[in-house]
């Protein structure tokens, strides 16, 4: 599978893509709204062998997308949309970049893309996000693209010896359609 947009290539993962990966995870702006204080090459190989697992399952519910520039091809980060199961006609979405990348307007041109794939290709009714509530950046991309906040969970996750609150996120079939946003990349 691959998307693409204006100035993005998203596409599968493959095995070589843990170096990329780890370069921007070992960045402690990454870091900062993550559960981890330092990745490993080891810990990255083995979600990127997950992922590539996740590929081959039948019927496919998952997919977790490299994200590069286009045409050079540098990796920028990764993207994904998941479904628990092909009926339920919704998923999440989740998108992260090498803090190099921010302030650039690459993750919602990303979190479009996945939009456009959830709606148009997956058929989906409903698709939904979150983000710590700190991660106001995060935020803000999540409501650029329409989603509108659910939700503020309370201390709901714990991670570097404290609470954090996340916020709920969703948009629904029909509101996406109603948006005057372009339906191509």
């Amino acid at each position: 599978m691959i998307l693409t947009t204006k100035r993005l290539v998203l596409r599968e993962f493959e095995e070589e893509d843990w170096r990329g990966t780890l370069a921007y995870q070992s960045n402690p702006l990454y870091l900062r709204y993550y559960p981890w204080t330092h990745r490993t090459e080891s810990d990255v190989q083995a979600v990127v062998r997950q992922l590539l697992a996740q590929r081959e399952e039948e019927p496919r519910t998952k997919f977790q997308l490299v994200v590069t520039l286009a045409p050079e091809g540098q990796l920028i980060g990764n993207a994904g949309i998941r479904m628990k199961t092909m009926d339920d006609r919704e998923a999440d979405i989740g998108y992260e970049l090498d803090p190099r990348y921010w302030g650039y307007g690459y993750a919602t041109e990303i979190a479009h893309a996945l939009l456009l794939y959830g709606f148009r290709e997956l058929g989906l009714h409903r698709i939904w996000a979150w983000c710590i509530a700190e991660n106001t950046a995060s935020a803000h991309v999540l409501e650029k693209i329409g989603m509108r906040q659910e939700g503020r969970l309370r201390e709901n996750r714990w991670m570097k010896d404290r609470w954090w609150d996340t916020l709920l996120y969703s948009i629904l079939e029909h509101e996406w359609q109603a948006q005057e946003f372009p339906r191509s990349l």
